[in-house]
């Protein structure tokens, strides 16, 4: 959640720059190119949260006795995945919480009336799809595979570009939540699920234990 807040922090000052340096009628023209700036900070900063949380887990595995980490890789990108997804959720609905408390009312001029369920479920979708990206994406820096990090990035500017479709809700909710659904698969996968896993699951069957019978190799002598 740091890592985000620092992505945020350097996406506002760049903001901030740009709009003195433009000019405050050069807002509008500025505001996809500034979106852009602000995805690829984050994933910068997620970069970033990969290689501290690399350097750690090593360290972790040399002080320990057995020589491995208690903290798995994915166990890391799930967790921070998910503050990544907590705190941008979090950012991108306090403002619109607070305005829902009035004393205006939405759609009271025309507009959508659904404008605070969409952000809602907006706002879902983006925890969600920050969760999927965080384990596919150390997953893609462990493997080395340089395509799945370009999916990453690329998938995360398409879901703020669709933002830009509001408040034509239709068009911006329907392929979000695609996007995720498909997001989701691949980090199942990326995570090591099957679908014999899932069936597994829900029959609600568990396996035997196996079991281990020790057989001694001394022989009680026969009796004379």
């Amino acid at each position: 959640a740091f890592f985000w807040l620092l992505s945020l922090l350097a996406a506002s000052l760049l903001w901030f720059l740009w709009v003195q340096l433009g000019g405050p009628e050069e807002e509008a023209p500025l505001l996809p190119l500034g979106a852009a700036a602000a995805v690829l900070l984050q994933e910068l900063c997620r970069f970033a949260c990969f290689k501290l949380l690399k350097k750690a887990d090593e360290g972790l595995a040399t002080l320990s006795e057995d020589g491995q980490s208690p903290i798995s890789l994915r166990q890391a990108a799930y967790v921070s995945g998910l503050s990544f997804g907590i705190i941008s959720g979090l950012f991108s609905i306090t403002n619109t919480l607070a305005d829902s408390a009035g004393p205006g009312t939405v759609g009271i001029h025309g507009d959508s009336p659904y404008y605070f369920i969409t952000s809602a479920f907006l706002t879902m979708a983006l925890v969600l799809l920050h969760t999927f990206w965080g384990i596919i994406f150390f997953d893609a820096c462990e493997r080395r595979r340089a395509w799945g990090l370009g999916l990453v990035v690329g998938s995360h500017l398409l879901t703020s570009g669709l933002t830009f479709l509001n408040p034509w809700y239709e068009a911006t909710l329907g392929p979000i939540f695609i996007l995720t659904l498909c997001t989701g698969l691949w980090a199942f996968c990326t995570a090591g699920g099957s679908f014999h896993n899932v069936l597994k699951c829900l029959s609600c069957k568990q396996e035997p234990e196996g079991q281990v019978m020790l057989y001694s190799a001394l022989q009680v002598p026969p009796e004379e």
